[in-house]
């Protein structure tokens, strides 16, 4: 029997990152998962580290025991906002952390543990082309595209590929956090909010064989918010 398939997640208490370790559990990967808190779910093949991902330059050490690894996930987030007058430097600062800097430290450190063939995909936002409110939010955002294009084309010629998936409002706790709620979400044309189920769903189809000529690009899943 083929050796599973091994994805480092982070986020994986919540949300969108919980989404994807489930869906990539069920598919038969192996999990290394990363948060601050320990998921809700368990398998066998789901080894949690806990890791704050809010203080980046303590992941190399967290990292040093995991090898082979055959897709990363950066899921992790968190939303803060605010209208300006009232922003408030240490709210950018923490999104910036976890969003940009975790994301470049985590590939950095694990790069050169990627197989060849291997995939990376960072979870963005459709806020990165600007909402009022969101302004810190969406420039934390924002800076992921430009992180995939150039590890893209950095890592084609090992066939690695590295792309952003960008949902618009998805039905996770984030909605509902005391700091994000200056801000409510606002109902897509589509009726409803984006499943984190169909962002894993995504997701996956990049981590996928039939995902491994899509590199360096931004996939955007809004329910039609976008239009």
């Amino acid at each position: 029997m083929a050796e599973s398939r091994h994805a480092v997640v982070t986020g994986v208490s919540s949300g969108i990152g919980a989404a994807i370790a489930a869906r990539l559990l069920d598919e038969g990967w192996r999990i290394t998962g990363l948060s601050r808190t320990a998921p809700a779910h368990t398998a066998a093949r789901l080894h949690w580290i806990p890791a704050d991902l809010s203080r980046p330059e303590g992941l190399p050490e967290v990292l040093a025991p995991v090898s082979g690894v055959d897709a990363i996930v950066h899921a992790a987030g968190v939303q803060r906002s605010a209208r300006l007058g009232e922003l408030d430097p240490e709210d950018g600062s923490l999104m910036w952390r976890i969003h940009v800097q975790a994301a470049g430290v985590l590939v950095d450190t694990l790069v050169d543990r990627v197989a060849d063939g291997g995939r990376v995909v960072l979870v963005g936002s459709r806020t990165m082309t600007g909402v009022p409110g969101k302004s810190q939010y969406a420039a934390t955002k924002a800076a992921l595209p430009a992180l995939a294009r150039s590890w893209a084309a950095e890592l084609a010629p090992r066939a690695v590929t590295v792309n952003v998936v960008a949902p618009g409002p998805t039905d996770t706790p984030m909605l509902r956090d005391p700091g994000r709620s200056r801000t409510p979400p606002v109902l897509p044309p589509l009726g409803r909010l984006v499943r984190a189920e169909e962002v894993a769903g995504l997701t996956s189809f990049l981590l996928g064989p039939e995902g491994g000529a899509v590199t360096g690009q931004t996939l955007v899943m809004c329910a039609g918010a976008s239009l």
